[in-house]
C-alpha cells in the first residue's frame, strides 16, 4: 500500500509537468524556431499568398494565445498535429521511429548497467590494486570522450579499417528487405520469422550503436558503484557483519552492495531517459532510424509540431524514468518507506 500511494502521489505530477514543459516548448519554438513557412517555400515563391495558404494549413495566421490553446488540447487528445517535414501525424512519425530507438536503447542501457556496476565492484573490493586502476582507466576514458567520439573511434576501426561491422547504413544491409513486422525490434522479428540471415545482419548493425551506448552507461555507473561500494565497505554494519561470520559474497552484494545502488539509481534514471529518448549524436553518426535522428532532422528543418512533440515525449520519459527511481529506492531502502508514511 506504500508502495501504491508513493505510484499515485508521484503520477499526480505528471499532469503539471507535461503542462509546463508543452507551455516551454511552444514559446521557445516561435521565439527561436526561425521561420518555418520559409523553410518549405518554393525558391522562386515570393508571393504572400502562397505563405498565408501554408500559414493557414498549419494554424499559424491564428493569433498566438489561439494556437496555444489549440496546441494543449491536442496534447491532452494525443493530436500533436501535423509534421511540416512529413507530412504526416507527429505521433505516427514518432511511434514509426520508436521500436528502433527501443532495440537500441535497451540493449545498451542493460549492458551499461550490468557491466558498470560488476566493474565497480571488482574496483572497490580490491582498492588500488592492478584491476581497480585498469578499472579507473577504463571509467576515465569512458568518461572524458563524448559518445559520437566513442562511436567514430569504433567505427573507423571495426568498421573502416577492419572491416568486421557495417558502417553508418541504419538497421539493415542496404538492399535487404525488413522482417515482418511483430514487436519492431528486427532481431526478434528476424528469429520469430526464422529469418537467419537477418538476424545476423541486424545484429552485426547493432553492434557498434550498441558498444558506443553502453561506453557511455558503464563509465558513470562504474564511477559511482565503486565509490558508494569503498564507502560501504568501511562502514560499522559491514565490520559488524564479517565480525558474524558471514561470507565474503553476502558481506559484498546483500550488505555493501545493497547500500550502494542507492546513489547508482538516480544515475541509471538519467540513462534511461537519455537512451530511450533517443540518442540524437549516436543515431545520426550510425544513421540510426529512431527518435533521436527524427529529433534532430525536425530541429534543423524549424518543424515545430514535430519538434513539441518529441520534446513532449522526452519529458514524459523523465518523469517515468524518476518515477521508477522513487519505486527502487523504496525497494532497495526501507528508511525510504518509513519517510513516505510520516
Amino acid at each position: 500500500m506504500q508502495l501504491l500511494g508513493l505510484i499515485a502521489r508521484r503520477s499526480a505530477w505528471v499532469i503539471p509537468v507535461a503542462l509546463g514543459v508543452a507551455t516551454l516548448t511552444f514559446f521557445f519554438a516561435r521565439i527561436f524556431g526561425g521561420d518555418p513557412i520559409g523553410q518549405y517555400l518554393p525558391l522562386e515563391a515570393s508571393d504572400d499568398a502562397l505563405r498565408d495558404a501554408i500559414a493557414a494549413r498549419y494554424g499559424l495566421d491564428l493569433p498566438l494565445w489561439q494556437q496555444y490553446l489549440n496546441f494543449l488540447a491536442g496534447v491532452f487528445t494525443f493530436d500533436l498535429g501535423e509534421s511540416m517535414s512529413t507530412g504526416q501525424p507527429v505521433l505516427n512519425d514518432i511511434l514509426s521511429r520508436l521500436p528502433a530507438t527501443l532495440e537500441l536503447a535497451i540493449f545498451g542501457l542493460t549492458f551499461g548497467t550490468i557491466f558498470g556496476i560488476v566493474i565497480g565492484v571488482i574496483a572497490a573490493v580490491r582498492p588500488d590494486g592492478i584491476v581497480d586502476w585498469f578499472a579507473r582507466g577504463i571509467v576515465i576514458g569512458g568518461m572524458a570522450m563524448p559518445s559520437f567520439v566513442t562511436g567514430l573511434i569504433l567505427m573507423l576501426v571495426f568498421a573502416v579499417t577492419l572491416g568486421v561491422l557495417p558502417g553508418p547504413v541504419g538497421r539493415r544491409s542496404v538492399g535487404s528487405e525488413p522482417p515482418p513486422q511483430v514487436t519492431g525490434f528486427y532481431v526478434v522479428d528476424s528469429l520469430l520469422a526464422g529469418n537467419m540471415d537477418m538476424f545476423w545482419d541486424s545484429l552485426a548493425h547493432l553492434a557498434l550503436p550498441i558498444a558506443t551506448l553502453t561506453i557511455g552507461v558503464m563509465a558513470p555507473v562504474a564511477r559511482v558503484v565503486r565509490s558508494a561500494m569503498v564507502e560501504s565497505l568501511q562502514s560499522e554494519y559491514v565490520r559488524t557483519s564479517v565480525a558474524m561470520g558471514h561470507g565474503q559474497t553476502r558481506v559484498w552484494f546483500d550488505h555493501a552492495l545493497r547500500n550502494a545502488l542507492l546513489p547508482t539509481v538516480t544515475l541509471l534514471a538519467e540513462a534511461f531517459s537519455f537512451t530511450f529518448g533517443g540518442a540524437i549524436l549516436v543515431e545520426s553518426i550510425f544513421g540510426w532510424p529512431g527518435i533521436g535522428q527524427y529529433t534532430l532532422q525536425v530541429t534543423l528543418a524549424s518543424d515545430f509540431p514535430s519538434l513539441q512533440g518529441v520534446v513532449l515525449y522526452a519529458a514524459f520519459l523523465t518523469v517515468l524514468a524518476y518515477l521508477i527511481a522513487d519505486v527502487l529506492y523504496m525497494l532497495i531502502d526501507p528508511r525510504t518507506r518509513t519517510a513516505v508514511r510520516v
